[in-house]
């Protein structure tokens, strides 16, 4: 079965064509809270003429961080694709990840939907590590549960913030300068955010390992997220990138939802 998945996030939208854990086609578009459920339709079959599998599409699976733009998808789905079946995953949504926090309500979609393509893809704990608008990790304890993680700002917004704060400063292009040690404004910006961030990855990474108490070669740390290439090769902690880890663990829980 050939789904189209979406995740929904507060800086851009990832849509996939997934098909039996293998993402066929994919589209990365700018997140508009102002879009309607009608310039959604628009521009999700326009994107959809351009694949040689989209007529193949038989259903939709959504994960959003941002509820005005996830209520004009609701809208879209039941108008534009009233005839395919869907999952929108908000609580109550059958993931089979026990969400092991203060108030399970608040963790967001697509953190556990991570955490159930980690918990299915990879055997043993996991630590998850999304680069997005913010960077977030999330911690797969053996048996499966999500038990918690941490967030922090984004590279993209730590970039843009300094840029605004620095009387002398501004945006340069995130790429790995020549060395960590820079010779001018622009290669040490750019030294601060690939190698500060890469460290603080490991960094954060090292301490939930020890707070899990598991030896740390059985922990598989995934990098995922649009910006997650920007620092990927950088750190010492990753075991694997997977860039679609949310597209498939919204396969996954398509099949968990539907039978």
């Amino acid at each position: 079965m050939t789904l189209l998945c979406a995740d929904i996030g507060n800086s851009h939208t990832v849509i996939g064509l997934v098909h039996d854990g293998g993402v066929l086609d994919h589209w990365r578009v700018a997140t508009d809270e102002r879009r309607t459920a009608d310039e959604w339709a628009v521009l999700l079959k326009g994107l959809l003429r351009e694949s040689n599998v989209s007529d193949s599409v038989q259903g939709i699976s959504v994960c959003a961080t941002v509820p005005a733009v996830l209520h004009e998808w609701r809208d879209m789905l039941v108008r534009h694709y009233g005839t395919l079946p869907n999952v929108v995953v908000e609580p109550g949504v059958r993931t089979g990840v026990p969400v092991l926090m203060d108030n399970p309500r608040e963790v967001g979609a697509d953190r556990v939907i991570n955490a159930l393509a980690a918990a299915t893809l990879y055997d043993g704990p996991a630590i998850v590590v999304d680069f997005g608008t913010a960077t977030t990790f999330d911690v797969v304890s053996p048996r499966g549960e999500y038990i918690g993680g941490a967030i922090a700002p984004g590279i993209d917004i730590s970039l843009e913030a300094l840029g605004r704060r620095g009387a002398q400063l501004r945006k340069v292009e995130l790429l790995r300068p020549r060395t960590v040690i820079a010779k001018n404004t622009v290669e040490a910006l750019q030294s601060g955010m690939v190698f500060g961030f890469a460290s603080q990855v490991d960094g954060i990474v090292d301490r939930m390992i020890t707070e899990l108490g598991v030896p740390p070669e059985t922990v598989n740390v995934i990098a995922t997220g649009g910006l997650a290439p920007i620092v990927v090769e950088e750190c010492r902690s990753f075991t694997a990138h997977q860039p679609w880890l949310t597209l498939l663990g919204l396969e996954l829980v398509f099949g968990r939802n539907t039978g």
